[in-house]
């Protein structure tokens, strides 16, 4: 996938494009529905399946105290936008000046004088422009005059309650990983490079690759199932390995420490640290509590992994 940072950085002239705008925090189910379209589409037409969107969130300029943390960082957003097909990315620097682009300046020099698109497909609750002024109805009147059509994808719902990202951030933060996931369509996933940390993990008998993760969004304290995902190019990079996962503060050892993520990778032997992983949350196993000594951690611990190999199906 081509990445472009900013439309003014497009070198050439895009073939056929069909186009979708937006932040696409999560790519959650909506957002899916959206990109299947595109890609559809601009294999239909034999061209180009394009993503637009901007960095960083414009809340975290314009109204900062009120910036939603980010459930995804950008690498991941646009490794995802990769995997599901999209062409080329376009990640448009989001400042002050940008911010206050009119929304017909927008359409007419952004879209359509620096982009071409042929078709243009964005959410049901899309606005644009300065002050979020652009209407779905300057897009639609303004998009075939310009000579591109615009469609727009209707809300997708689970469980009878529409699907956006300020839920599933309020999900994620209260240990509901696993509603979280049907309504993002895979699982909620933090990266990051693996850290020396204490070596408490290794001298109770559990070594644990401690993450040190950019992601802005985080389960509540507790332990979790999931995946471990090398990323690095390394050895195993790409493979998916089963793991037990605590996010917390250790109150056993460091009450009022900052939040540390620690995954267990079962049946794992090998150097970790300093490649890069991803963990995908599967099941909550329990809340986060403190232990009245190493031994009751311990044992505690022994039992989460046995759990942790009940829910994730190995023997």
């Amino acid at each position: 996938m081509e990445r472009v940072r900013g439309t003014h950085q497009l070198g050439r002239a895009l073939r056929e494009p069909v186009l979708t705008i937006g932040n696409f925090d999560g790519l959650h189910t909506g957002h899916r529905a959206i990109m299947e379209r595109v890609v559809e589409r601009a294999t239909q037409r034999g061209g180009e399946a394009v993503v637009y969107t901007f960095d960083p969130h414009p809340r975290v300029i314009l109204q900062p105290a009120q910036a939603p943390p980010m459930l995804m960082s950008l690498d991941q957003k646009l490794e995802s936008l990769e995997e599901m097909g999209v062409d080329v990315a376009i990640v448009e620097p989001f400042d002050r000046k940008f911010a206050s682009v009119s929304p017909k300046v927008f359409v007419e020099e952004f879209i359509h004088g620096r982009i071409r698109p042929r078709e243009v497909y964005v959410g049901y609750d899309f606005h644009f422009g300065r002050d979020r002024e652009g209407s779905m109805r300057l897009l639609t009147d303004t998009g075939p005059r310009l000579g591109f059509s615009v469609t727009i994808v209707p809300e997708i719902t689970v469980g009878g309650r529409d699907v956006n990202s300020t839920r599933i951030r309020e999900l994620v933060s209260k240990g509901e990983v696993e509603e979280a996931e049907s309504l993002l369509g895979h699982p909620f996933a933090v990266r990051g490079e693996v850290v020396h940390g204490d070596h408490r993990g290794r001298e109770l008998g559990f070594p644990t690759a401690n993450i040190d993760s950019p992601n802005e969004v985080l389960p509540s304290p507790g332990v979790y199932t999931g995946q471990v995902r090398f990323l690095d190019g390394g050895e195993g990079s790409g493979s998916m390995h089963p793991a037990v996962t605590n996010v917390g503060v250790r109150p056993t050892f460091d009450r009022g420490q900052a939040v540390v993520i620690e995954a267990h990778l079962l049946d794992f032997e090998g150097d970790l640290y300093g490649r890069r992983i991803e963990f995908g949350f599967g099941e909550r196993l329990r809340s986060e509590q403190r232990f009245d000594g190493v031994d009751e951690l311990r044992a505690q611990i022994g039992r989460d992994l046995d759990e942790g190999r009940r829910r994730l199906g190995i023997g």
